[in-house]
């Protein structure tokens, strides 16, 4: 069975691009892309890795899992972000 590396895949579905990609574009930058996260991609990065636990135990092929959660993340960001929008409106 081939090891898998899903971080790699969640900051891709995440931040649109690797963990290695990130620091070849910020080499003046100390620590890794979690680092520079906001509070709401951190908590939707933290959901995509339990939702992730989940669906392997469910026994979900990787690709498929990856679109379920590539939709799931655009889903709360989306929310998150409103949410965020609203608060700062009061």
């Amino acid at each position: 069975m081939r090891s898998e590396s899903p971080t790699v895949s969640y900051c891709k579905l995440l931040f649109g691009m690797t963990a290695k990609e990130w620091r070849e574009e910020n080499p003046e930058k100390k620590g890794n892309i979690r680092d520079y996260a906001s509070i709401n991609e951190l908590i939707c990065l933290s959901n995509m890795e339990n939702l992730n636990a989940v669906m392997i135990n469910e026994g979900m092929a990787q690709v498929g899992r990856l679109k379920k959660l590539n939709e799931i993340a655009i889903q709360q960001m989306t929310i998150l972000n409103e949410v965020e929008s609203r608060k700062l409106l009061k």
